[in-house]
């Protein structure tokens, strides 16, 4: 059928002059498309401006719809300095047919937004492949067999969502396969990729005297300030497993590999699911959306009664962003156990959750049309003049050319009719995100009336203003109580709460403003007894809560530490401040976060991974805050540090950034004295001493018990020479011992050692000539033929050591946590990788060939599994896991973090990693042992002597 006879509905020309004249321009003769033309032109200078440029070609190409093929055909042949006008002539010639195609109806929604969005995937892809292809031939990019030298872009927002408007920007992340190259090429491959990515972006982006093709942002990256436009795909995993953040989290639901290399960018982007797609995402995960509506409503003023003049179609209440907010966040809820609903486009997750029973059907239909044709309204309101702009003009006349060009003659009663819509949509949507209806007073046993009534003599309700909001919020919260499991338990935990609050206005209003707090205390208390019972006895933690920060995105450890930074500041600066007030501060600061992650945890918003690395990053704040603080206060006595100063190298977990809620740290501290024999001070110290005993009081600032409790356990056993060393060490002592004298499991230890807070004068440099020298250590050592013979035997001295701690036991044993981290460490020696994360070492294994990448793959989902079950473990106790001890609610918790159903299905599976990722270690062991004594071990032996003998230290220190 031809374009005219496609034809269902006409834009009416405001300037009818200008249309005509577009029209004779293009001698087409066909009534019906010339009545398109003629209003496209006359509401539009900047079509009127297209349709005159393009006269010539346009009547032969209306006669096909493969109009971004036909219009970039051959353009694989161009020269980068050619590729730009032709892609640019493309870019005006698909926003004319699509215009044209849109605006008479004869493409739907979807066909107009994947026409740009093919567009936009065909000239980043050509971008990209000329420019790369450029540095190939000029013998700058490493030979690889990779399709475009392993260069990927994902297409992320709308474009990853094939739902790019008429004059959007386009969002890409640019990634680069590090796997495809050797590692001696990897430093000009960076380079030289860098380049190709900047020139492609200049191709996309530049306006010139023939316009541009798109607008490029690629600031969406991971760490945008501070990283190249291109970064590697190990790198950016490593980012998102360490430091990833939630908006980072959801920006990746629309995620799209789209140019270069699409197979390492489908690669990458189910690596990255884990982090994307949560098992579990509550009512907070709403409140969180609705949060965000109002902060941008806010922050670009829209507020108030919904006026069409003006109106932000896709910010302002009712406009497209309430309803791809309503989408996504029910996609987020359940995305996590359905993978039905991981889809990307708005229209197509509506229909997906209503299939699901996640959206009432009538309603998915409804926001569907209303999305529709918001979207047209946004087109035309863009077609305009090409302007990135969203928002309804504000004058009449303007109204009235969007009118004409959805084909209204009347513009009040389209007007009209585009209030109503706004008004439904913020209707529907608003119903979601903030629920009105809380319910009634549940029936309640006599024991717990009791109880009850005993409330309104606390100090919390003893005000009439507290006792009102108080009534207001009682029935959701009674329900809730008295619905969780182990009712009565649950009710008397929230008793012992609410009695030791001083005051209860502030948070009886905040639970009235924000519902999903009461389902928080309600699950703290029915279901992790030790956060219910720090809570009733520290319930200045909630002071986090009403500072307005509780959920809001996580300032990560330079955050945190600037936070601490100042408050100690504030302290020490006080009258009636000081050092003990400063610890205590540090104490009272360090809980209200390690409350935030743990409660966001137990609620859904984070999983164990993230909490492990958030535990981390208040343990490198502290750290880090408090170094400077302590040695402050020792050289009030003893001079100022001698020399450079000293570094805190977190080990183990600390150092792998991988916390649980009960974990202590482990730390060795490297000083270099530089030459100076001691201090200069009214008690002057000798080097050693003075580093030795500034150790010991900053052991003493982070784990003596104060009025504000302890922070950390503190374990220093994994210094040199272990219990018998000296609590610090100077770096000339640290080299020597390393390369000389230290067993394979202190270097094995070393893999996960990081700069985690350091003092004195020229300490940052110490710290970069710290990592230096385990970089070294690790290259040098990791190839000693013995590592794996003392592994193996060190394996054996901590399986007969210590037994798995009862049958649900995750760290401990063959198969388990500490034995796949083991291995993981051994690859991370033997390669000399710096990684410190168990799956950046075992993806660095699998790049030095060292293990398969099926065995690799198993081991990560092994170790993923066993640290969800390590991690939320402790959260709920420090104890060995008891479920019957738990509780039904803390079984809940558990069976929901691991992704299974029942505790039965919880025991098989965890009998059946531990039995796989065991076999897949003892055969590494066995392959990697037999070769060495099948090859020079009796050289090997000799060159390492009695370094072939780990010791007894590997039985009670923690590699």
């Amino acid at each position: 059928m031809d374009f005219a006879d496609r034809i269902t509905r006409l834009p009416i020309p405001a300037d009818r002059d200008r249309g005509q004249s577009a029209l004779e321009e293009t001698g087409i003769a066909d009534p019906r498309l010339g009545d398109l033309i003629r209003g496209a032109a006359g509401c539009s200078p900047y079509l009127a401006g297209l349709i005159q440029r393009e006269a010539d070609w346009l009547g032969d190409a209306l006669r096909h719809d493969d109009v971004v093929d036909r219009e970039t055909a051959g353009f694989e042949t161009l020269s980068a300095d050619e590729l730009g006008p032709a892609l640019r002539r493309a870019k005006r010639r698909v926003a004319l047919w699509a215009a044209l195609a849109d605006l008479g109806g004869v493409w739907q929604l979807e066909q107009v937004t994947g026409a740009l969005t093919g567009l936009a995937d065909r000239a980043t892809d050509l971008a990209l492949r000329v420019h790369v292809a450029a540095e190939q031939a000029r013998r700058k990019l490493p030979e690889t067999s990779a399709d475009a030298g392993g260069i990927v872009a994902l297409a992320m927002g709308k474009m990853g969502a094939g739902e790019l408007n008429y004059s959007s920007d386009i969002d890409l992340i640019v990634l680069y396969d590090d796997s495809a190259y050797a590692p001696d090429d990897l430093h000009e491959a960076r380079a030289s990729l860098i380049r190709a990515t900047r020139k492609a972006a200049a191709i996309l982006s530049d306006n010139t005297d023939q316009g541009y093709v798109f607008r490029t942002d690629l600031r969406l990256r991971p760490d945008a300030a501070v990283t190249p436009v291109c970064i590697s795909i190990s790198a950016a995993l490593a980012y998102y497993e360490a430091e990833g953040r939630t908006w980072e989290r959801s920006a990746y639901i629309k995620a799209r590999a789209c140019a270069g290399d699409l197979a390492a960018g489908e690669r990458f982007l189910r690596e990255l699911r884990p982090f994307v797609w949560r098992r579990h995402l509550d009512f907070a995960t709403i409140q969180d959306a609705h949060d965000m509506r109002l902060r941008i409503r806010e922050h670009k003023g829209l507020h108030g009664r919904i006026a069409v003049p003006g109106h932000n179609m896709k910010l302002g209440q009712g406009g497209i962003r309430e309803i791809e907010f309503f989408t996504q966040t029910r996609q987020l809820i359940a995305g996590g156990r359905d993978p039905d609903l991981r889809v990307r486009g708005t229209v197509e997750g509506l229909a997906r959750l209503a299939e699901k029973g996640w959206v009432p059907e009538a309603v998915a239909r409804e926001l569907t049309d209303h999305y529709r044709e918001h979207r047209e309204i946004e087109h035309r309101i863009q077609m305009v003049n090409d302007a990135q702009t969203h928002s309804v003009p504000v004058a009449s006349e303007g109204i009235d050319i969007v009118a004409r060009m959805m084909g209204e003659a009347d513009t009040g009663a389209w007007s009209a009719r585009l209030a109503t819509r706004l008004e439904r949509v913020e209707a529907l949507t608003g119903d979601f995100f903030a629920p009105s209806d809380r319910g009634s007073r549940p029936p309640l046993s006599a024991e717990a009336e009791a109880m009850v009534e005993r409330w309104r003599g606390y100090p919390a309700l003893r005000t009439q203003r507290a006792r009102a909001v108080f009534a207001r919020i009682e029935p959701e919260l009674l329900t809730r109580l008295t619905g969780a499991d182990h009712a009565d338990e649950t009710l008397a935990r929230f008793d012992s709460f609410l009695a030791g609050l001083p005051a209860g206005v502030q948070l009886f209003s905040l639970f009235e403003a924000n519902p999903q707090l009461i389902e928080l205390i309600a699950d703290i208390c029915g279901t992790a007894p030790g956060l219910a019972n720090y809570l009733a006895q520290q319930p200045e933690v909630l002071d986090a809560v009403l500072g307005g920060s509780f959920f809001s995105e996580w300032p990560g450890a330079a955050g945190l530490r600037s936070q601490l930074e100042d408050n100690l500041a504030t302290v020490l600066a006080a009258p009636d401040g000081g050092y003990e007030r400063a610890l205590d501060a540090a104490r009272r600061w360090a809980h209200e976060w390690q409350f935030r992650t743990g409660v966001h945890h137990l609620r859904g918003l984070i999983g164990a991974e993230e909490a492990g690395g958030q535990y981390a990053d208040i343990a490198d704040a502290a750290v880090a805050a408090l170094f400077p603080v302590v040695a402050d206060e020792f050289a009030r006595r003893h001079g100022p540090a001698p020399g450079r100063g000293a570094v805190a190298l977190g080990m183990g977990s600390l150092g792998a950034r991988q916390l649980n809620a009960a974990s202590d740290l482990d730390l060795i501290v490297i000083y270099d004295a530089a030459g100076q024999d001691g201090s200069d001070g009214p008690k002057p110290l000798a080097t050693r001493p003075y580093y030795a005993r500034l150790t010991q009081a900053m052991i003493t600032a982070l784990s003596a018990p104060t009025s504000a409790g302890r922070l950390y356990e503190v374990d220093m056993r994994l210094r040199p020479s272990g219990r018998q060393g000296p609590v610090a060490t100077s770096v000339q002592s640290f080299r020597d011992y390393q390369m000389t004298e230290a067993w394979t499991w202190e270097h094995l230890a070393l893999t996960r050692a990081r700069v985690v807070g350091t003092c004195g004068a020229d300490a940052h440099a110490l710290g970069n000539e710290v990592e230096a020298l385990r970089v070294e250590v690790l290259e040098r050592r990791g190839r000693a033929p013995a590592v794996l013979s003392d592994l193996a035997d060190m394996r054996a001295r901590i399986f007969a050591a210590k037994a798995p701690d009862g049958a649900w036991e995750a760290k401990i044993g063959r198969g388990r946590l500490q034995d796949i981290e083991l291995l993981a460490q051994s690859l991370a020696l033997r390669t000399a990788a710096p990684a410190r994360a168990a799956q950046a070492q075992l993806r660095a294994g699998v790049r030095g060939g060292l293990i398969g990448d099926e065995p690799a793959r198993v081991l990560a989902s092994a170790r993923r599994f066993l640290w969800n079950l390590q991690c939320s473990g402790r959260l709920l106790t420090e104890k060995p896991l008891d479920m019957d001890s738990l509780g039904k609610g803390g079984q809940a918790f558990l069976l929901r973090e691991v992704g299974v159903e029942s505790l039965e299905r919880l025991a098989a599976m965890l009998s059946e990693t531990v039995e796989a990722a065991g076999a897949i270690i003892d055969a590494a062991m066995q392959a990697e042992v037999s070769d060495q004594k099948d090859g020079d071990q009796e050289g090997a032996e000799q060159e390492d002597g009695d370094q072939t003998d780990p010791g007894p230290e590997p039985a009670t220190a923690r590699p």
